[in-house]
């Protein structure tokens, strides 16, 4: 298999696990409160949609938090067993995780630092009733750099090498 193959092959399977993640917290989190409403498939991907109406500002806060946060624990612990990954045999395998841990550690940061303000509010407007949003945005951009680290000092130093085998 190419190497363009199983980049696309992993692009597209950072993109699914990341949405699986990301909304898989927010399905949970509404079937947890009892406000899930439905699953919304729109153009760039999938949206859970909730009864706001039966929320606090509180809930609709933690609601919209708990998406960030399962991404970045997920990009975190992939991190954590890139070593054991890049064991893996497959190229296919690793290239997958590679582009997971990508996926997981720059997304949510970088929407909430920055893309946010271009594409709508999204999680934004709901982390905004916890604190305010250029609190939010800022912690985002710092929390966007410190992956940014970790990713170019812990994770390609370990994918680069077992690529290069």
């Amino acid at each position: 298999m190419s190497k363009q193959i199983r980049q696309y092959i992993g692009i597209v399977t950072a993109l699914f696990a990341y949405y699986l993640v990301h909304e898989g917290a927010h399905l949970l989190y509404a079937l947890f409160t009892g406000v899930f409403k439905q699953i919304k498939f729109m153009r760039l991907g999938v949206q859970i949609d909730v009864y706001t109406e039966h929320m606090t500002s509180l809930q609709l806060g933690i609601f919209c938090v708990v998406g960030v946060l399962a991404t970045l624990i997920v990009g975190y612990l992939l991190t954590a067993l890139a070593k054991k990954i890049c064991k893996i045999k497959s190229k296919l395998f690793r290239a997958m995780f590679y582009y997971m841990t990508i996926a997981c550690l720059f997304l949510d940061p970088l929407y909430l630092s920055f893309l946010h303000s271009f594409l709508g509010g999204g999680d934004m407007n709901g982390i905004a009733l916890l604190c305010p949003e250029g609190l939010a945005r800022c912690f985002s951009g710092i929390l966007l750099v410190v992956n940014g680290f970790v990713f170019w000092k812990l994770v390609l130093p370990i994918y680069r090498q077992s690529f290069s085998k």
